[in-house]
């Protein structure tokens, strides 16, 4: 971006995965456009991975807003060369085609990782956080709390538990006694 003039307080830093336009970075930067400026992108696989979207945004920004839109590694991606009919012809196929096969490799590793996860259920992988089980300190705590003899925090305490976890303990321990 420097390579081309561009200010860094005029360049946004956009981390986040091109898999939408929800991004913080991106919205701010959106935000800041005005008419008649010029926004370089690196590649079209960082502007967006969504074919639909790609073209919604590109048609708002070069459209709505006016403003031109250059794409480093595609010099045909360049809406401030070639204001004919030929080359806005080729730079709408182009982005046609790129937008499309954005949107392709980001199907692709979606049903890559979809297939790594059934692989990772079907051998016995556990996802998420390890259920958390009532030990005897919390049993202990959880008697003392019930029958009033101490606070729920200091239960929770004598339990080495966080708030959510101990209650959500002390509701199955509930449920159970119900179904009893």
């Amino acid at each position: 971006m420097r390579e081309h003039d561009i200010e860094d307080r005029d360049i946004f830093l956009d981390k986040q995965s091109g898999k939408n336009f929800e991004r913080d970075k991106y919205q701010a930067l959106k935000q800041c456009l005005r008419e008649g400026d010029i926004l370089y992108i690196h590649s079209l696989d960082r502007f967006g991975r969504n074919k639909d979207d790609i073209l919604n945004e590109w048609q708002d920004i070069t459209g709505n807003i006016k403003d031109d839109i250059v794409v480093l590694d595609m010099p045909l991606l360049d809406t401030t060369k070639y204001k004919d009919s030929m080359g806005t012809f080729i730079s709408d196929l182009v982005l046609q085609i790129l937008s499309w096969m954005a949107d392709e490799e980001r199907e692709r590793i979606r049903k890559r990782q979809r297939e790594g996860i059934d692989v990772a259920l079907k051998n016995g992988k556990q996802f998420g956080r390890p259920k958390t089980e009532a030990t005897e300190k919390f049993c202990r705590a959880y008697e003392k709390w019930k029958a009033g003899e101490i606070t729920a925090t200091a239960a929770m305490e004598e339990a080495g538990m966080k708030r959510t976890t101990f209650y959500k303990l002390a509701k199955e321990i509930e449920e159970q006694e119900k179904g009893a």
